[in-house]
């Protein structure tokens, strides 16, 4: 398997090797505090032991880990990787989701396959050297006389990163894309249906619409539901229409939960719960989108994922947008993402960091990972010495393991001048004395 060079990636090493399959890894210390040595038999983890026992014979090379936190690998429920990187080629006005979605739909008027395809590209490597090694992008289908564009160059990358990481495709068409366009997304590999429900002049019809078009084709669905502080629900008409389905069904942004009452809030968390619908929230995209028309007290809004988790539905956060239209910034980072979650949703670093890794892959449909014996062997080491440390300083010192072998490593080097030594004062026997300094004890 050949590496991929890493477009608009300056500075990055690109192994002309294939990826190191990884059968023990050793003293590495989990997001518990303990420290282990890990065996790993092909794709699965096999053993998880304190540092130091003995571990299976399984072969193959082992890798060090001393001074890492290794957790699951991240994964990213929500992302564009077809509008990532183009707020330059834009350059959109500040603003709302009103303002985002002209300006997208203006380029998109001249969007090319290529030129997606290598932002994508570009996007999908960065995300993948920060440890996330599963990625759920939507793909905008688009107006004009070839809807497919996004389409192909998606499909194309899912190909080109097939052993690097799990790429699924979700087709996001608006009210006016007819169903003609979503079966012929289908037929070219799109996975799942999608869409945007709530901006509809009637919503409840467009969702009826794309859920019954994903029962038609027997696929998931995974919707933009509820994406304002104030406006049309549809996330209760959603939860009625797929209860005792079999498909994987999901909501993103879902930002108008925060601003419910209580009492309401926990009705409708009950039908979602009902329906196992998988609640992501996008708080790097919906905290840049919110509140542009106040003047003080800005609101924002994030799904309130701790409060929905603790009553029993499946939660995860993704990062959404990068650098487009609808987010002038984004690290490709699940770390960045589960900082936020805890300065803005409320949650501990150990919840977030749930959230955007075995979180995410669960509402993703993907298999459980992590360093625990019978999960997949998706993992990423970051250099620290506690969870709260791999959450608050991010370290770009990463190894990532894509089903059991090294997709990506980073390794910082930084070099910090030493302090000029202070000169021992002058005394001046004019100046007058200095008061005597008393702890105040705060």
């Amino acid at each position: 398997m050949t590496w991929h060079p890493f477009s608009h990636f300056p500075e990055v090493f690109v192994s002309a090797a294939p990826p190191a399959s990884i059968t023990a890894i050793r003293n590495a210390r989990l997001a518990t505090g303990a420290l282990v040595d890990i065996a790993i038999d092909g794709e699965t983890v096999v053993a998880v032991v304190p540092a130091g026992s003995p571990l299976p014979e399984t072969g193959g090379e082992t890798l060090d880990l001393t001074g890492y936190v290794v957790t699951a690998a991240g994964a990213e429920p929500h992302g564009h990787l077809d509008k990532s990187q183009s707020w330059d080629a834009i350059r959109p006005p500040f603003g709302d989701l009103e303002r985002a979605i002209e300006s997208w739909h203006a380029f998109a008027m001249t969007l090319d396959e290529e030129d997606t395809l290598d932002r994508a590209r570009s996007t999908a490597l960065r995300m993948l050297a920060s440890g996330i090694t599963a990625v759920r992008t939507h793909v905008d289908l688009l107006h004009g006389e070839d809807a497919l564009i996004g389409v192909r160059a998606l499909v194309r990358l899912r190909e080109e990163l097939r052993g690097l990481m799990d790429i699924e495709l979700v087709a996001l068409g608006g009210p006016t894309v007819p169903d003609a366009v979503f079966d012929a997304a289908l037929d070219a590999g799109i996975d799942l249906v999608g869409g945007a429900p709530h901006l509809a002049d009637d919503p409840v019809a467009d969702l009826e619409r794309l859920v019954a078009l994903a029962r038609r084709r027997d696929v998931g669905i995974d919707l933009h539901t509820d994406e304002s502080l104030a406006g049309a629900d549809t996330l209760a008409a959603y939860a009625r229409a797929v209860t005792g389905w079999h498909r994987p069904r999901t909501a993103g942004h879902c930002v108008r939960l925060s601003m419910m009452p209580t009492e309401d809030l926990a009705s409708l968390t009950e039908e979602v719960r009902a329906a196992d619908i998988g609640i992501i929230a996008l708080p790097i995209t919906n905290l840049y989108l919110q509140g542009w028309d106040a003047d003080r007290a800005v609101p924002r809004g994030s799904a309130p994922i701790g409060r929905l988790k603790a009553a029993g539905v499946r939660v995860a956060a993704g990062g959404d947008n990068v650098r487009d239209p609808f987010n002038p910034v984004g690290r490709c980072d699940h770390l960045e993402t589960a900082s936020l979650l805890v300065a803005a949703g409320h949650l501990a670093p150990e919840e977030a960091m749930d959230a955007v890794t075995t979180g995410a892959r669960d509402v993703m449909g993907l298999p459980a990972a992590g360093p625990v014996p019978g999960a997949r062997a998706d993992l990423v080491a970051v250099r620290a010495d506690s969870i709260g440390e791999v959450v608050a300083f991010a370290s770009a010192d990463r190894v990532v393991l894509h089903r059991g072998r090294v997709v990506a490593r980073t390794t910082v080097s930084t070099r910090i001048a030493a302090p000029t030594a202070t000169p021992a004062p002058i005394a001046d026997a004019s100046a007058p004395a200095l008061p005597t300094l008393v702890p105040t004890g705060k």
